[in-house]
């Protein structure tokens, strides 16, 4: 199937959706070819080595034309985005917002530029998909972060009513966010079942997942902050110029913590897009503040050495009562106490400021400090919560587990709201048949989900009570219903002992299931105060002072996250992300050639990431904390934030150490050879 054959598609293909789901897709419309690995042709067989060698054999034949590969030739040409996200792309107050740029006569000042590269999320599963017609009806089982914004997607592109189309995903492998959207492959899938009458499974391989599913763009960070004598903040100017392709804008939003972070009272922010011959770029963890993060944070150790301050005392000097951007109250923020408790485990007061002045045996040591923080996201979900005559609770959401441990809070929460034992509790997810809940990316599972299974548990609990006090064989027959309670799985009454199991209750009532659904949704004060995470990153590292190599021995991270509904699978979020920013500081990037427009180490063996051997100690946790207008569970979601400021820390670690200082990702020994 090509361009040649493939069915027509209502209004060409487009979905008419918004991202993070619906994504400008290749579908065969035409033979322009916009960026390498662009999918132009879908070979079906038997088998998968049948496939594999009739693919080979497929002979395309192109006629070149000019390309745009290089981003610094295309900055001339750069355009400015309407939004970043659901935020202006542009903000400015104080005299900025006047058009004027205060004095700085008296300020102490930097203004440099950081860059970061291309980067893949290379999860360990890759993106795949099985489709199957059976009449009109279309199952897709597929790797995917958002099952309902497919079901859409996918029926607008086919032109059939989303009804007709279930997307099945109990496990996913790992997403980071290239599986939050829908990508050529997924409809390709349906379109060449549909043609062949049999279930079509397309697997996309690792050197394709460095073409056709998006990346983190790269970024160019001007960021100017200057700061009177006392350490007060006088201004804040950040500038990102980032990547996106020819036909579809992505905006990183690497400058929107710099309007919020600190309080300052002339700030300016920007964003900018060059236009290249690459696939369009996508959500990668913490987008916009993991690169971002790296700039500011960089820029102001900077201005710190500068004032011969102490980087964490320059921070603390400008920490923000309120929300200095939209002027509303913080939900909560325990910062300060994040850096009390990170920096009295890190040891941060035995540093020696001066750079290149501490040493353990022959390696240099440098000690850096980065602040980390992501918005804490909420969206409407909806939940199914199932008594079965067994006595088991079965809790359903249209809502998908990357791994970060979904399933467990589901059922957590359940069982703590109903009264029932966990081991009686099974959480079922990632099927469109379930009541619809939002994209799991930007930190909002955990927020938007566990509401509403809070509230189903909650319905279904009514139910049964109203159940058991209308029995007259129950022991709480006509019983207030403040009196009832239900423990164990059983119902009776407060002041007595005598509990009789639930399941009993339902099979004198035909045996059947008791259901209940309920929605849960963030309400007015999720426009009356600013909802945020943060947390203070400490960074050991170790440089060998011939070889100049990289170690990170240590990392100590404390976070203001909300409750932890989970403290295991919480700890291990933020541990993975402290993991992954490691990566970004010392290893990741994606190599393009730009005579052709193709990334050169795509493979596993040359875009490298940080194995067992790369990771020494790295003790996180969390500040104790509850957050009352997130929701009503108080816990905020955490699955970005454990990358932020990381890249920073270790840059400014860096820097101490060697007295180099690096404004490029990743660290790579070139950089700090003097």
């Amino acid at each position: 199937m090509s361009h040649l054959n493939a069915p027509k598609l209502p209004d060409g293909g487009k979905a008419g959706v918004k991202p993070p789901a619906g994504r400008v897709l290749n579908l065969f419309k035409d033979e322009v070819v916009q960026y390498d690995r662009q999918p132009v042709a879908l070979v079906v067989a038997e088998t998968l080595d049948q496939a594999d060698a009739a693919a080979a054999r497929v002979a395309v034949s192109y006629a070149a034309d000019p390309a745009q590969l290089s981003f610094v030739a295309a900055r001339a040409t750069a355009h400015a985005p309407e939004k970043v996200n659901r935020d202006p792309a542009q903000s400015s107050r104080g005299s900025f917002a006047g058009g004027s740029a205060p004095s700085l006569a008296a300020a102490t000042q930097v203004a440099e530029i950081y860059t970061t590269p291309i980067e893949h999320h290379n999860p360990m599963e890759p993106h795949a998909t099985l489709a199957q017609w059976q009449g009109d009806q279309l199952t897709l089982y597929d790797s995917t972060q958002y099952i309902s914004g497919e079901q859409t997607t996918v029926a607008k592109i086919l032109g059939i009513a989303p009804q007709n189309v279930r997307v099945v995903c109990p496990f996913l492998g790992g997403g980071f966010g290239c599986k939050g959207s829908t990508w050529s492959h997924v409809p390709l899938a349906a379109m060449a079942a549909r043609q062949v009458g049999r279930p079509v499974k397309l697997v996309i391989s690792r050197p394709q997942m460095f073409g056709f599913v998006g990346c983190r763009p790269r970024t160019e960070q001007h960021v100017a902050a200057s700061a009177d004598r006392s350490g007060r903040f006088v201004t804040l100017k950040h500038d990102s110029l980032s990547h996106t392709s020819m036909f579809e804008d992505f905006t990183e939003p690497s400058a929107v913590q710099t309007r919020l972070l600190y309080d300052c009272p002339n700030v300016a922010t920007s964003h900018q897009l060059v236009r290249l011959n690459l696939q369009t770029p996508t959500f990668q963890r913490a987008p916009g503040h993991a690169t971002g993060t790296f700039a500011l944070e960089s820029a102001l150790d900077e201005l710190a050495d500068e004032l011969k301050l102490d980087p964490i005392e320059l921070r603390l000097r400008n920490e923000p009562a309120e929300d200095p951007d939209k002027r509303l109250p913080w939900s909560s923020r325990q910062l300060r106490a994040c850096y009390a408790r990170g920096a009295a485990a890190f040891g941060w007061s035995s540093r020696n400021p001066k750079p290149g002045s501490m040493h353990e045996g022959r390696e240099l040591v440098g000690l850096g400090y980065a602040t980390a923080t992501y918005p804490a996201n909420r969206s409407p979900a909806t939940a199914r919560a199932r008594l079965g005559p067994d006595g088991t609770v079965i809790v359903e959401c249209g809502t998908q587990d990357l791994g970060t441990g979904t399933y467990t809070i589901m059922a957590q929460v359940a069982a703590a709201t109903l009264g029932f034992p966990l081991k009686r509790v099974r959480a079922e997810l990632g099927d469109t048949r379930f009541p619809e809940a939002p994209v799991s990316g930007g930190s909002q599972s955990a927020a938007s989900v566990t509401p509403a299974v809070q509230a189903a548990a909650l319905a279904l609990r009514g139910k049964l009570i109203d159940l058991a006090i209308a029995d007259e064989a129950s022991p709480v027959f006509q019983a207030p219903v403040g009196d009832v309670v239900i423990e164990a799985g059983s119902v009776g009454l407060r002041t007595a002992r005598r509990r009789e199991p639930l399941a009993a209750a339902l099979a004198r009532h035909g045996g059947g299931e008791i259901v209940a659904e309920a929605s849960a949704a963030p309400g007015a004060e999720a426009k009356q105060y600013s909802m945020h995470s943060f947390g203070a990153v400490f960074a050991e590292v170790r440089v060998d002072p011939d070889l100049r190599t990289i170690r990170v021995p240590r990392v100590v991270a404390r976070y203001s996250v909300g409750r932890l509904v989970n403290e295991k699978t919480g700890r291990s979020q933020l541990l993975g992300g402290v993991v992954w920013g490691i990566g970004m500081a010392l290893m990741e990037e994606s190599v393009l050639d730009e005579r052709y427009g193709r990334i050169v180490n795509a493979n596993l063996a040359e875009y490298h990431v940080p194995t067992n051997a790369d990771i020494g100690v790295i003790d996180v946790d969390v500040v104790p904390e509850f957050d009352p207008h997130i929701g009503p569970l108080g816990a905020r979601g955490i699955g970005e934030i454990g990358i932020t400021g990381v890249a920073a820390a270790i840059a400014n670690a860096v820097y101490h150490a060697v007295g180099v200082r690096v404004r490029s990702l990743p660290l790579s020994i070139d950089k700090i050879l003097v």
